[in-house]
């Protein structure tokens, strides 16, 4: 049994973490698992009580935002975790990150089409930069950036579920001749357009959607190509970036509009190398 207001032993944190990503998993597949019973079985186990367990899972959290993943709801991010948590979650993780995700929007009827309504986009705010050099170099393992961009399936779910949401939203606003025009560019003319979708407002006007897309939180960092920024400073009414998140469960989503230096902190993170 551990002893009250010590540190977690080695085997206390695997077990917390075990069971922080057993909830985890299920609630990434859509389930609702009560965390009361697995804060009392490892309560029971270690000796801990109910609330540091709760207030270790909200360790693994923070974790987990600063690797740009989602936490499990009700578990805000409490990031005075011990060094131990680190490694923990990193031998987790590698069985995770590439998880499948569910398929896109059914395509049956519009009453079944998830209808994407933005929330206000966020403000920029100093990034989550741990003093940690252990929990820097997880993050830069596991960039999230990264992770979607290589991630091909989750691009072309959340370009899909965009698309799809579009021709619902005009349809219902009584366009069907405009929703009969809204067009995956990307799946039909390959990317290196600068924006995925072309859509429309209900009054016609053209509406060029990029789509950036991730299992991870709203704050979750992206790539953005030079293609895209270029067709953001032509193109500054019509042009959007539609910012998906959380599409491992219920996607949430903002729109972020140029100049885009206003809404972002753009950095130069790929260099072209010739020989000429």
């Amino acid at each position: 049994m551990e002893e009250p207001g010590s540190n977690w032993s080695d085997l206390a944190v695997d077990l917390a973490v075990a069971g922080y990503f057993d909830l985890w998993k299920l609630n990434l597949e859509g389930q609702n698992p009560v965390k009361l019973h697995k804060y009392r079985e490892i309560s029971e186990t270690t000796g801990r009580s109910v609330k540091s367990v709760e207030r270790k899972f909200q360790n693994i959290s923070a974790v987990l935002e600063r690797i740009g993943l989602p936490w499990l709801p009700g578990l805000a991010p409490l990031r005075n975790y011990q060094q131990a948590l680190i490694a923990a979650v990193e031998k987790r993780i590698d069985g995770f990150w590439n998880f499948d995700l569910p398929e896109a929007t059914p395509k049956q009827g519009l009453s079944d089409v998830l209808v994407l309504f933005p929330e206000q986009t966020p403000a920029i705010e100093p990034p989550i930069i741990s003093k940690n050099p252990d929990m820097e170099r997880l993050a830069r393992k596991f960039d999230p950036a990264l992770r979607d961009l290589r991630n091909r399936k989750t691009g072309l779910i959340g370009e899909e579920l965009v698309y799809h949401s579009e021709i619902a939203r005009l349809s219902q606003a009584g366009r069907l001749d405009l929703a009969k025009k809204v067009k995956w560019v990307s799946k039909e003319e390959g990317d290196g357009a600068g924006y995925d979708i072309r859509s429309f407002e209900a009054d016609g006007t053209e509406r060029f959607f990029e789509v950036k897309t991730t299992v991870g939180h709203r704050r979750t960092p992206f790539f953005l190509s030079r293609n895209e920024r270029d067709f953001a400073e032509e193109a500054p009414n019509n042009f959007r970036i539609f910012r998906l998140y959380e599409v491992g469960r219920a996607p949430r989503s903002f729109l972020i509009e140029p100049p885009l230096d206003n809404a972002l902190i753009l950095e130069p993170s790929v260099y072209r190398a010739s020989f000429g």
